[in-house]
């Protein structure tokens, strides 16, 4: 395949990086290797959720519904995302967490693509 053109499916190709398909974490020769963005295809069991909550964020998110219910929650107020296409976007220093209420699947895309945010693997 040509060097300038990736096909793949978000399925097998997000579960080889935690969901993630384009951003800092991709190798500097892979062309989804990006200091721009990041996009994640995230699936998410039902009642999955954030095991910490992401403070003193340094980028803007944009997050969309593709299927199931989920809800994001900032200091004060949740957001549910709860029909395909509902989305939310918030931007630098919001703190945020979430909690996947049914069987989830979205669309992340956050910028710019920072190192550092990956929370340790379970035990």
């Amino acid at each position: 395949m040509d060097d300038n053109v990736y096909t793949g499916n978000a399925g097998p190709d997000a579960a080889l990086d935690r969901g993630w398909l384009l951003g800092h974490f991709k190798g500097a020769g892979d062309l989804r290797h990006s200091a721009a963005l990041e996009i994640k295809w995230g699936v998410h069991p039902r009642g999955e959720r954030r095991r910490k909550w992401v403070r003193g964020e340094e980028r803007t998110t944009f997050q969309v519904l593709i299927g199931g219910r989920f809800r994001v929650e900032f200091p004060g107020r949740g957001v549910v995302l709860a029909e395909q296409g509902d989305y939310v976007v918030w931007s630098r220093g919001v703190d945020h967490s979430w909690v996947a209420e049914e069987d989830s699947t979205l669309l992340t895309v956050r910028w710019p693509s920072v190192p550092g945010y990956a929370l340790p693997q379970r035990e």
